[in-house]
């Protein structure tokens, strides 16, 4: 483990609260209130089907369940996850037979 000095950690969970604060309430507190162009609406549509596969694709690559080898159940899970929602256009029956997929593939694989 490295050691650092107290106040350098403390410099950094400031620096980083500060940055994070900076980020929320240049979107937020700046712009909050104004009506924002069609074309923004337009992008920000796509925030959250930028975000959940970023939180996913880790945890498909690089499972800590097997110290980084990929798994062919959740492997199996994301593609089925993909096509469900591709072919369904909705997310909850996505989720729900990538879900059912992992938990097949787990209980299958030994």
């Amino acid at each position: 483990m490295i050691e650092a000095p107290t106040w350098e950690i403390w410099a950094v969970i400031a620096g980083l609260g500060f940055g994070s604060f900076a980020l929320r309430y240049s979107f937020l507190g700046l712009i909050g209130g104004k009506e924002l162009p069609d074309w923004v609406l337009r992008h920000l549509r796509y925030t959250a089907v930028a975000v959940l596969p970023g939180l996913v694709a880790p945890a498909v690559i690089w499972p800590a369940a097997t110290q980084g080898e990929p798994d062919p159940a959740r492997l199996a899970a994301a593609v089925v996850t993909f096509a469900a929602g591709y072919l369904s256009r909705n997310v909850m029956i996505a989720v729900i037979a990538g879900a059912l997929t992992l938990y097949t593939g787990l209980w299958l694989t030994p």
